[in-house]
């Protein structure tokens, strides 16, 4: 008899828990719930699909220095403006390779995808762009002070180019 009161005494305190904290163990499901998700779909690794290099943003510095030189001439002041980037390197694709491994040898085959009539194209997971190394404006306002830090905050707002690294002259 003493059983069947214990019982219903603990019986009342979890459904009282329960009910006082429903909210917080939901949250907590939820939350166990989405940690378990990517095990459920059998482990499997998803990866991003292809892009073809087509569609691929291509690096061209002369556009750049074109459109940093249209940019910086609308400065007040600045004038007709010349610009000269240098770069770190040249762009570069990272490409996806297929690596197996057993016990006599290692090997690496580059991923490749068929585009039909005997075409197939690597499969590039990651475009690398170079890095800007310095810049060289040369324009009629570069020699008063306040027309240079307007060009070099410009610069270096575009190129990612610290002040150091942005040479502005004047010129003709």
């Amino acid at each position: 008899m003493k059983e069947n009161l214990d019982f219903k005494k603990w019986g009342g305190k979890i459904i009282n828990f329960l009910g006082q904290y429903r909210y917080v163990l939901l949250v907590i499901l939820v939350g166990i719930i989405l940690l378990l998700l990517p095990t459920v779909t059998g482990g499997k690794k998803e990866t991003p699909a292809p892009t073809p290099s087509s569609s691929s943003v291509e690096f061209d510095l002369a556009a750049m220095e074109e459109k940093l030189a249209a940019a910086i001439s609308e400065i007040s002041g600045a004038g007709k403006a010349r610009v000269v980037l240098t770069l770190k390197g040249g762009p570069r694709q990272v490409v996806a390779v297929d690596e197996s491994a057993s016990d006599r040898e290692n090997s690496s085959t580059t991923v490749v995808v068929s585009k039909g009539s005997g075409t197939q194209d690597a499969v590039v997971l990651q475009q690398v762009y170079p890095q800007y190394q310095g810049a060289l404006i040369i324009c009629p306002g570069g020699g008063e002070a306040a027309v240079k830090l307007k060009i070099t905050e410009a610069v270096s707002a575009v190129t990612g180019l610290g002040a150091a690294r942005i040479s502005v002259c004047k010129g003709n």
